[in-house]
């Protein structure tokens, strides 16, 4: 059954926004690593890239809406020169930062500082560890990748990341090195915890478990080997409508380095746009009209209502 005529079998109704609580926004395709299940397919040679104009008109729309909180992405959004302009302005003007980060971008040149430039802002850091285990971590994102992603954590926790503090949030995402679904989250948070503090001397706040979209460099795996139709029957099975209520498209916009809009950041790379009868470039937006729109669907949204979901 395809995913909107599901979501109408359970509701009666489309899948429709709730709020916009969120302004999710990607600052380019640019990375200083390439990890195999990208679904950006972001890496060293990407060129797209969020201009200053379009920045300047992302704080227009967080000073003039009741929008809380802008979480940035990438690529590695750090890249993008004009990354630290868009965090202190937003700051500024009173919105909670939230910044998604692979964690070994601050061993780039030019970066060394980016930790302190994260506490003095109060940014609430979103890291990608795929695992706790070195051998698991290096196959997925390169060679090297877990030891600087432990020290990055240490620098973190030095500057009193995960103290309890409300204002020093780091929390860690974890994906699945295959084609198979997260594990339960409580317990798998349980395991990270355990282990890094064991093992690191590292804590963290939260951790997010998601499941890979088959998009990008890890749909690509997935015809390579064979596994696109048995994993997307295996999402479709582990369907779960109690995640309906939570999917991150209905408390969110994401905008992407273009400035055009999309319902969330996986619609984003595969080009599926707003519904018609909204507005769809970040310059012409209407919390109004945008807080109120149904949702465009695929089948890859069946990633985000798989078991606990991906909320």
């Amino acid at each position: 059954m395809e995913f909107k005529e599901r979501i109408i079998s359970i509701q009666s109704k489309p899948l429709m926004s709730s709020r916009i609580e969120i302004l999710q926004v990607n600052l380019g395709y640019k990375c200083n690593m390439a990890c195999k299940h990208c679904h950006v397919e972001a890496g060293p040679y990407r060129t797209q890239e969020m201009g200053k104009e379009t920045i300047d008109t992302v704080l227009s729309v967080l000073r003039d809406n009741d929008i809380n909180t802008l979480d940035i992405t990438g690529g590695a959004p750090e890249l993008n020169p004009h990354f630290r302009y868009l965090v202190s302005e937003a700051r500024n003007i009173g919105r909670h930062v939230i910044v998604r980060t692979n964690l070994t971008i601050f061993f780039e040149n030019g970066m060394e500082d980016l930790p302190e430039f994260y506490e003095k802002n109060s940014v609430e850091v979103t890291a990608s560890l795929p695992y706790y285990i070195e051998s698991d971590v290096d196959r997925v994102r390169g060679s090297g990748t877990f030891q600087k992603s432990i020290r990055a954590l240490e620098r973190l926790n030095r500057l009193c990341y995960a103290d309890g503090s409300s204002t020093k949030k780091l929390n860690l995402v974890y994906n699945p090195s295959g084609a198979f679904l997260q594990p339960e989250q409580k317990t798998l948070e349980e395991d990270y915890k355990r282990e890094l503090q064991r093992r690191f001397g590292i804590s963290f706040d939260k951790l997010y478990t998601f499941a890979n979209m088959p998009i990008g460099r890890f749909r690509d795996y997935l015809m390579r080997t064979n596994n696109l139709e048995k994993y997307m029957e295996k999402l479709m099975n582990a369907f779960n409508p109690k995640t309906i209520d939570g999917l991150m498209c209905r408390y969110l916009i994401s905008v992407g380095w273009d400035g055009i809009l999309y319902d969330c950041d996986f619609n984003q790379i595969l080009g599926l746009n707003l519904n018609k009868d909204c507005p769809q470039h970040i310059k012409d937006f209407d919390y109004s009209r945008l807080s109120k729109r149904n949702i465009i669907l695929g089948e890859h949204c069946y990633v985000c209502t798989a078991g606990q979901g991906s909320t």
